[in-house]
C-alpha cells in the first residue's frame, strides 16, 4: 500500500477513535458531575455529547434536570422538548418541562413577560399529559397541576374587567380545587394540600 495512503488511513482511524473517546468522556464526566450534584459542570459536559449517540435520550433527561437545578428553565424546556421527540411517553419529561414553564410564568424575565399566560397554559398541558401517561395516582403531578391552575387563576384575576372573565377565572380556581381534592383522596393527611385548598377558597371569596 502507498505510504501516504496508509498514513492517511491510520490518521483517519485515529481521528475517529479519539472523537469516540472524547464523546464517551463528555458523557462520562457529565454523569460523574451529576452524581456529585454538580449540575453546572454536568450541563457543561453533557451539552457536548453527540445527539446521534445511543444513550442520547438519557443524556437529554440528565441535561434537562441539570439545567432545571441550575435555574436555567429555558434550556431545561428545550432539553425536555427534545427528549419528548425521542421518548413521547416519558411522563417525567412532561412533568419537569411543566415545572420549568410554571417557574418562568411565576418569575418571568422581562423579555418573557408578555408570554406569561402562554407559559401557564403550556405548563398545565404538560402536567395533564404527564397524568394521562402515568395515571391520576401520581399525586406529585396532580399537586403541581393544581398549583399551576391556582397560579394561573391568580394571574387572570388581576385582569378581570367583565363578568365572563370573572367566570373563567373561577373555573380555573375550581380546576385547582378538584386536583387538590384528588390528592387528598389518595393522601388524606396532607396538611399542605388542605392549606392550598383554603388559600384557593379565600381567593374565590375575594372575587365575589
Amino acid at each position: 500500500m502507498n505510504y501516504f495512503k496508509k498514513t492517511s488511513l491510520l490518521f483517519l482511524a485515529l481521528l475517529v477513535s479519539v472523537t469516540t473517546f472524547a464523546q464517551g468522556n463528555f458523557e462520562k464526566m457529565g454523569m460523574q458531575a451529576f452524581l456529585k450534584y454538580d449540575y453546572k459542570t454536568a450541563a457543561a459536559q453533557l451539552e457536548k455529547v453527540d445527539s446521534n449517540g445511543p444513550n442520547y435520550a438519557n443524556v437529554l433527561k440528565t441535561l434537562g434536570y441539570s439545567y432545571f437545578q441550575c435555574g436555567d428553565f429555558e434550556k431545561a424546556i428545550t432539553a425536555y422538548s427534545n427528549l419528548i421527540v425521542l421518548k413521547p411517553n416519558d411522563y417525567s419529561a412532561y412533568y419537569y418541562r411543566g415545572k420549568a414553564r410554571l417557574n418562568i410564568a411565576n418569575a418571568p424575565k422581562e423579555s418573557l413577560n408578555q408570554m406569561r399566560e402562554s407559559f401557564y397554559t403550556s405548563a398545565i398541558k404538560d402536567f395533564t399529559k404527564g397524568i394521562e401517561i402515568n395515571g391520576e395516582e401520581d399525586t406529585q403531578i396532580l399537586q403541581n397541576r393544581g398549583i399551576a391552575y391556582k397560579d394561573y387563576a391568580i394571574f387572570k384575576s388581576y385582569k378581570i374587567k367583565k363578568a365572563t372573565e370573572k367566570a373563567a377565572c373561577l373555573a380555573i380556581f375550581n380546576n385547582a380545587t378538584n386536583d387538590f381534592k384528588k390528592v387528598l383522596t389518595l393522601q388524606p393527611s396532607r396538611k399542605d394540600i388542605i392549606d392550598l385548598m383554603d388559600y384557593v377558597k379565600a381567593q374565590v371569596t375575594s372575587l365575589k
